[in-house]
């Protein structure tokens, strides 16, 4: 690393709490790189004071630290899991379910989970956590408002039952919205909820370096309720699920023992 980029990074540490030294450098860099470029800054000290001062470049700066590529139900057949197994197993505790949707993007993922639940368990009593370190995707979640490719995986009856449609959207249904409460929260920084009975997160941990993944797998575990269980994405196999008290029990789901 250079060392100017040395000391943007450092400086974006100070000012905003993002560490980009655990997200990994390469794509990182390009990526922050290409994006000075485009605007039109010839180096990153430059590209830096600008961000202080300049709202519309810090957001489009933050959208691109996340990158915001959801749907409902993706991956369907390990929501198919969740349905038959994850869920039944945690009513075993009998209590009212914590669900944290943790780097939520634009709310696909908090809201299928709603979705689930309405239709398969409506006499659990549940309240969902989505957070999200980006302020645009949390604004776009809160709002509920979604490109048809985004439901491509749901059924049309839920599609119906649950999206208001209007000139090629589909709006969330208030109902469902009110089961969610979306909060600003960055994994390598904050203070992480406590008595979580299930955490999803998926296809996020994949940008961070190893060092930062085995801090959030241990966070989550803390957070975790004990039996408690962390939903993963399709890239993310934790190989020492072990050390941070976490037992496979499904492809991408990991029990708290």
């Amino acid at each position: 690393m250079t060392k100017e980029y040395i000391d943007f990074i450092y400086k974006i540490k100070l000012k905003f709490g993002i560490d980009l030294h655990l997200y990994k450098e390469a794509q990182m860099k390009r990526r922050i790189t290409s994006l000075k470029n485009k605007r039109g800054f010839s180096d990153f000290t430059s590209y830096y004071k600008a961000l202080t001062s300049e709202d519309l470049l810090l957001k489009e700066f933050m959208d691109r630290l996340t990158i915001n590529v959801s749907e409902f139900y993706r991956n369907p057949k390990r929501w198919d899991v969740l349905k038959a197994s994850i869920f039944p197993l945690l009513m075993k505790q009998n209590r009212k379910l914590t669900i944290w949707s943790a780097a939520c993007s634009s709310g696909e993922e908090p809201y299928s989970l709603a979705i689930m639940i309405s239709e398969h368990f409506p006499k659990i009593a549940i309240e969902i956590i989505a957070t999200d370190i980006d302020d645009n995707a949390l604004h776009k979640a809160k709002q509920g408002v979604y490109q048809k490719q985004a439901l491509k995986e749901l059924p049309s009856s839920m599609k119906q039952k649950y999206f208001t449609q209007k000139q090629g959207l589909y709006y969330i249904n208030d109902e469902l919205k009110q089961k969610v409460t979306f909060k600003k929260h960055n994994l390598l920084h904050d203070i992480y909820p406590r008595y979580i009975d299930l955490i999803v997160c998926r296809n996020v941990l994949i940008y961070f370096t190893d060092e930062a993944k085995e801090l959030i797998y241990q966070n989550f575990s803390n957070s975790l309720h004990k039996h408690g269980v962390l939903f993963v994405g399709s890239t993310e196999q934790i190989f020492n699920a072990n050390h941070h008290r976490l037992n496979l029990i499904d492809t991408f789901f990991y029990q708290k023992i």
